[in-house]
């Protein structure tokens, strides 16, 4: 994704970035960055510490109950079979 950005591109996104927000923003938008970022760590070890099972887990449970057992198709009875149309 980034491996055609030459160092002068990188400089025009900055001096963008400096101008869109302006320079006693960033640091705000920075530091709340971090933070977000320290808040999503620490509920990700939360939630890994208390053993939530992940997903595949929960698929092989569904898979192993429906195991076994054959679904045969049924035919559509929400279309009234018999309309009084006769065909010729």
């Amino acid at each position: 994704m980034l491996r055609g950005l030459e160092g002068w591109h990188i400089v025009i996104i900055v001096a963008l970035v400096v101008l869109l927000f302006g320079s006693r923003k960033l640091p705000d938008a920075a530091r709340s960055v971090g933070q977000s970022l320290r808040i999503f760590k620490s509920e990700m070890k939360a939630a890994a510490k208390d053993g939530d099972a992940p997903e595949g887990k929960k698929v092989d449970g569904m898979q192993q109950a429906v195991e076994g057992k054959t679904v045969t198709p049924t035919v559509n009875d929400s279309v009234p079979h018999n309309t009084g149309v006769t065909q010729p």
